[in-house]
């Protein structure tokens, strides 16, 4: 059995409903479990180190980098965010399945690191869509819609390189689709 196949990485331009449809997943089928992840951002009241992210200094982070202990990562707002690589190699080796929910970016890299991890791009059932869901958020500036729906054309030209590509038509639907992708990897 190959055990990177207990790895999911799930992808997709903002607004193609990558959160809702992992949540619907884990409801779904507990065993799929989160990595955490880390971060050199201050805790907040209420989070707990090691359950809400691996909280560390900025010189810790940095030196995880260098010494290849975290696979992917990003800086926002001037705080890193990452995922360890022990967190996510303790979790396979045990055989449980771990999903990430990474930019394509960082799925690049993951698939590198662990080539038959299983990679899953979901995709809005249209352009259109993707900007209605964009603007029902109303949370975006006109600006902000207009980078995010560029970004996505980027991202989903960009979608063949996964494993699979699965429409968010439904949650439901697109959560219980990407599973029956995931189990069949792992049978293979």
């Amino acid at each position: 059995m190959n055990r990177e196949r207990f790895l999911l990485v799930v992808s997709g331009p903002s607004g193609a409903g990558k959160d809702t449809v992992v949540k619907q997943l884990r409801q779904s089928h507990p065993e799929v479990e989160f990595s955490v992840s880390a971060t050199t951002r201050a805790i907040r009241p209420g989070e707990q180190d090691g359950v809400d992210y691996h909280y560390m200094t900025r010189e810790a982070f940095e030196q995880k980098i260098a010494a290849g202990e975290i696979l992917e990562y990003t800086n926002y707002c001037g705080n890193y965010y990452g995922t360890p690589k022990a967190e996510v190699d303790g979790r396979i080796s045990a055989g449980r399945t771990v999903v990430l929910v990474i930019e394509v970016e960082g799925a690049g890299n993951i698939k590198r690191i662990y080539p038959d991890a299983t990679a899953v791009f979901i995709c809005p059932p249209s352009l259109e869509e993707l900007e209605r869901r964009l603007r029902a958020r109303g949370t975006e500036t006109e600006e902000s819609i207009q980078r995010r729906l560029a970004r996505a054309k980027e991202e989903l030209a960009l979608a063949g390189s996964y494993d699979a590509q699965v429409v968010n038509d439904t949650v439901e639907r697109c959560a219980e689709e990407i599973y029956g992708i995931l189990k069949a990897r792992q049978a293979e």
